[in-house]
């Protein structure tokens, strides 16, 4: 027992009870021997008491046995022993059994889960410190020979200490794998491996299908994660030998928490650190973040960046591989080249700061330097790029492809590394980037250089006198034509000058680039703007549905021709959402100008609106309560990154439920940026005379006042989210005689204790109760009077993503003159409708 003692481990009474009692006291115990037990009430705590296992319900009135952080309020659990086979009632045991393994045991005596196996003479069970599980002989010396450990079982979260791969010795792969749900611990759909095969690197999965990969481990961090910079006290190790491969990080500073998990409701990546001051999980990093981390966003030999608009291009010497689709914005299929190779006479093009290619059949040589691995692979001629292996000290090892490049991307200074393309000689020599020949082959360069441009110059001097005196005899429609093409070339150059006069507080700013669409084509594809294509009519126009190359379906927003506000929202949606890539904002394709015709091309959404499917009686059944939760977290995910994570800081100003369009999945994407406005880096509010919006969206402080932030599209949100959950509409909602809007509606039934009631009845009770509360509470922490007092959409995030996330109470919500809705009245219902703002533009709500 002397050496027990040294691990923290005390030998007590079997301690089993078969009932739980709400009311008891947990027993904690410090370890496990083979006479004793563990039941529901009953908790076995780390030697320093820092994490905890023991019975948990997850609110799906099912039990599980599993590990949480014993100092954190609420249960932020980290393993989950039964996962896939839980108890069914809160009667559970869970000891030794007779084969050295842990067991855990239904009511009846039968066996729920059980660990491997071991040779166990007299085995001991530990929790650590680390939140590792482990059996153990008693008597054993070395104290990290374990028999078994749950740290080789992981279910959703990566703990320091953690390895997340591959033990080739015994052929184990350890993976992390989301939940089914926030309150279902089973297996769910999305999980992050590593793949050791070629130049090992990490994928995110859903099912069988990559989402997002993290490149391979350079030395200094992983070549598709630039951001990866060691915390204080929080540092990463990448292993790669003959027994193992691994990813793995680990904390120096004691008072620093942080977990690595794969979100259930979304998929993503995620890394919380837990900050003591406030009490709640921050969200330091998440993945994927923007469109360039989607896999093979750009295809073969395409380059993403997210600078651009369109995010894809192909390398130097490759075009696209379907140039009409290309032009629409999708880069799937990539480039070819637009030479052939000719092998030993290729040469090497370098590309910096790039994600390296797809590595998993990569081939690597630890020993050679760039130089050498320059040579080899131009001997073969089968090999396509070649790059550094280690990018510290000045780069070591070779990495050779041979196959396409696939799911490169470029980033910004300080991300990414050296990629090396092969490319025909002419290719390279054409652009003289390479092989530049000595000092004579550069004076024939220049004569020639010169002989060119003089003539260039002749000949254009030839064809201006040819074109002025053709100009002379034009008539009719060639003058038109002139007109339309010079009012196209005035408004796409307005556009581009307003943006840059706006946007100057941003480095580097590209020109609009926008595939432009002739009007014949869209009048083609909407079989000339039919009715019957007609799609819905709001206040700048109507949208239709069309189809153009290849079957690919799109959506045409045609601005009225008298509308007094359509250039402005014209310009301002071109210049804005052409910039803007996010999996949940619309993509816009393309715009065309002719004459008085201004249209701007989106990508199709086959269910439309979420106003016409949630309002409408006839559809809102295909929104079940997993959908809408999907939805709400994708309309949070969209808003954050507006606000926070692209380039620009952006409000929405008119974010409705018409404005949020659904694709075939049911997946939101925010669309309608005609109203938006660009806050520079450090601007977080504005004022402004001309107040637009939608009643029922708007908060207060912009409906009165015209000031606006993001805490304006937080409101918005709140009345989103309040709307998706009760489908039911906040302008036109009215509650009895009270004539309560939906947020007073709402408010009243929270404070009754009550907020279930706002569920809409066709969900019958197919739902989880602890999500509806969750999502109630942020939706009226959302819509709070006060500005200052609705959260950031990043807590906004955390709040919907974590069941743990610590929550304020909300306060009494904002209504459009701030009533108190205990003091509404038939009178000051008339005052709302008939309140009025300096030049106040209301945009009503119509199917589209």
């Amino acid at each position: 027992m002397g050496d027990i003692s040294k691990l923290h481990c005390f030998t007590i009474f079997c301690l089993t009870f078969l009932a739980f009692f709400p009311s008891s006291t947990p027993i904690s115990l410090d370890s496990l021997t083979a006479t004793q037990s563990l039941s529901n009430d009953q908790t076995l705590v780390s030697a320093g008491r820092v994490f905890e296992l023991g019975f948990f319900n997850p609110g799906n009135s099912q039990w599980y046995l599993g590990i949480w952080y014993k100092k954190i309020l609420g249960k932020t659990v980290v393993w989950v022993a039964n996962r896939d086979t839980p108890l069914s009632n809160s009667s559970g045991t869970f000891k030794i059994g007779d084969h050295g393994n842990i067991v855990v045991l239904d009511q009846a005596g039968n066996m729920s889960w059980s660990s491997n196996e071991t040779q166990a003479a007299n085995p001991v069970v530990l929790l650590l410190d680390s939140g590792n599980l482990v059996v153990k002989e008693m008597n054993e010396n070395d104290p990290e020979k374990y028999l078994w450990q749950s740290f080789d079982y992981p279910t959703d979260t990566l703990l320091p200490g953690m390895k997340l791969g591959w033990d080739l010795d015994h052929g184990l792969d350890r993976y992390i794998t989301s939940w089914k749900s926030s309150v279902d611990p089973a297996t769910g759909d999305y999980s992050f491996k590593l793949d050791f095969r070629g130049f090992p690197e990490i994928f995110l999965l859903n099912k069988q299908g990559v989402e997002y990969r993290s490149g391979p481990w350079n030395g200094l961090r992983f070549s598709g994660v630039p951001e990866m910079a060691p915390l204080n006290g929080l540092g990463f190790d990448f292993v790669v030998d003959q027994h193992e491969v691994y990813y793995s990080y680990s904390i120096t500073n004691a008072s620093l928490i942080s977990r690595l998990v794969v979100n259930a409701t979304n998929g993503n990546l995620q890394r919380y650190t837990w900050i003591e001051s406030s009490g709640e999980w921050n969200l330091y990093w998440y993945a994927p973040k923007d469109q360039c981390d989607s896999y093979k966003e750009c295809g073969p030999y395409g380059i993403c960046d997210t600078n651009l608009s369109p995010v894809c291009q192909c390398m130097k010497g490759f075009a696209p591989k379907n140039l009409p689709v290309w032009n629409l914005r999708d880069g799937s299929d990539g480039c070819v080249r637009n030479t052939t190779l000719g092998c030993e006479s290729d040469k090497f093009l370098p590309l910096k700061n790039m994600k390296l290619p797809v590595t998993t059949t990569a081939f690597v040589d630890k020993t050679m330097n760039l130089k050498e691995c320059e040579e080899m692979c131009l001997k073969n001629c089968s090999c396509t790029a070649y790059a550094d292996y280690q990018i510290g000290n000045g780069g070591s090892g070779c990495v050779t492809w041979t196959g396409e490049l696939l799911d490169v991307r470029v980033y910004t200074e300080g991300g990414g590394q050296d990629l090396y393309v092969r490319l025909a000689a002419s290719e390279i020599d054409d652009a003289g980037s390479v092989g530049s020949g000595g000092g004579s082959d550069k004076t024939k360069q220049i004569i020639m250089a010169l002989g060119i441009t003089v003539g260039i110059v002749i000949l254009l001097s030839g064809l201006t006198v040819y074109y002025v005196r053709k100009r002379k005899g034009l008539q009719g429609t060639t003058r038109q034509k002139g007109l339309r093409e010079r009012s196209q070339d005035l408004l796409l150059n307005e556009v581009v000058i307003s943006s840059k006069k706006e946007y100057s507080t941003e480095s580097n700013m590209d020109d609009v680039e926008l595939p432009l669409f002739d009007f014949g084509t869209l009048a083609m594809a909407t079989n000339n703007f039919s009715d019957e294509n007609k799609l819905g009519q709001g206040g700048f126009g109507s949208v239709y549905k069309g189809r153009v190359v290849e079957d690919q379906e799109i959506v045409v927003k045609r601005l009225s021709k008298t509308s007094g506000q359509g250039i402005e929202e014209f310009k301002n949606e071109v210049s804005l959402i052409a910039k803007l890539q996010h999996r949940n904002l619309v993509r816009l394709l393309g715009c065309c100008v002719d004459m008085d015709e201004k249209m701007l091309i989106y990508e199709y959404m086959e269910n439309k609106s979420l106003d016409a499917v949630l309002f409408t009686k006839e559809k809102h059944s295909l929104l079940n309560w997993p959908r809408r939760f999907n939805i709400i977290c994708g309309i949070a995910r969209g808003l954050l990154y507006l606000h926070q994570d692209s380039r620009f800081r952006i409000i929405h100003r008119d974010l409705k439920a018409s404005n949020i369009l659904l694709d075939g999945e049911m997946n939101p994407k925010i669309s309608d940026f005609g109203m938006a406005r660009i806050f520079g880096k450090d601007q977080t509010e504005a004022n402004t005379r001309r107040v637009v919006g939608t009643y029922g969206y708007m908060s207060p402080e912009y409906a009165m006042d015209g000031h606006f932030s993001v805490k304006s599209d937080v409101f918005s949100f709140g009345v989103l989210v309040l709307e998706i959950i009760s489908g039911k509409k906040n302008r036109g909602f009215y509650y009895a005689n009270n004539e309560l809007n939906l947020l007073g509606h709402a408010w009243k039934l929270w404070r009754a204790g009550d907020a279930l009631g706002l569920i809409d009845p066709s969900l019958c009770d197919l739902y989880s109760p602890s999500e509806v509360m969750r999502c109630i509470q942020v939706g009226l922490l959302c819509v709070q009077e006060r500005a200052e007092d609705r959260p950031a959409m990043a807590s906004v995030v955390l709040m919907l993503s974590s069941e743990t996330a610590t929550m304020p109470q909300p306060k009494q919500p904002g209504f459009c003159l701030g009533r108190n809705p205990a003091e509404t009245s038939s009178s000051s219902s008339k005052q709302e409708e008939s309140c009025t703002v300096n030049q106040v533009t209301v945009t009503m709500l119509d199917a589209r």
